[in-house]
């Protein structure tokens, strides 16, 4: 089979803007909600487009951890590539992916740094590994198993099971200015519905060709 035949016809819901929240939040919540009630896999995990300074792309998985009416929040290591080009380009885009419901979810918007009182927070909930991890991993920095086996080794040593928050690690907060709700259906006529502010507090919900 040639890859340019692989196709899937999408027929399952609709998305009309009738039955669309007034907020993209609350729309977010309604999606989201029946994702996990669905049992989608790794309903959390959205890809996070960033731009560094020369204005070239790069992409990768995140996983969300909370979101409201302030924004998307996500974590990760400030001297990462995407921590990196956060600093110096704010903008970005995150897109979730829910197959099994055929509807990608995409949110642009300017990202800045949680408080320090919440990157705490979450960083204490998290399990002994992973905070372990984040001290023992140079992220986006090359290295090897053995390195990173023997890093960890070091970190527990020092740490043991109460490792402070690294201060190169922490959360970012996107704060939208765009969303779009796409819904798969026949022959590709899909349904997009986009959310733009309007004044201070509202939306404008638009439709847009698929």
């Amino acid at each position: 089979m040639s890859i340019a035949d692989i196709r899937q016809s999408y027929d399952k819901h609709t998305l009309l803007e009738k039955d669309a929240k007034g907020s993209p939040y609350e729309q977010f919540g309604v999606w989201f909600n029946q994702a996990l009630d669905d049992k989608v896999p790794e309903p959390t995990a959205m890809t996070l487009a960033t731009a560094n300074a020369q204005g070239r792309p790069s992409a990768r998985i995140v996983l969300l951890k909370g979101y409201d009416d302030k924004g998307f929040v996500f974590y990760t290591n400030y001297e990462s590539r995407k921590g990196k080009d956060l600093l110096v380009q704010p903008w970005a885009s995150l897109l979730f992916f829910w197959q099994p419901l055929e509807r990608t979810v995409r949110i642009e918007g300017l990202v800045e740094k949680v408080s320090a009182q919440e990157s705490d927070e979450y960083f204490h909930s998290r399990p002994l590994g992973s905070r372990l991890g984040a001290w023992a991993s140079a992220q986006s920095q090359p290295t090897s198993i053995a390195e990173l086996d023997a890093r960890q080794q070091a970190m527990t040593a020092k740490y043991g099971d109460a490792p402070p928050r690294p201060p190169h690690w922490g959360g970012y907060r996107l704060k939208p200015e765009y969303f779009e709700f796409w819904q798969g259906r026949p022959s590709r006529l899909h349904d997009r519905l986009t959310y733009i502010p309007s004044g201070t507090t509202g939306w404008t919900i638009g439709r847009i060709s698929p």
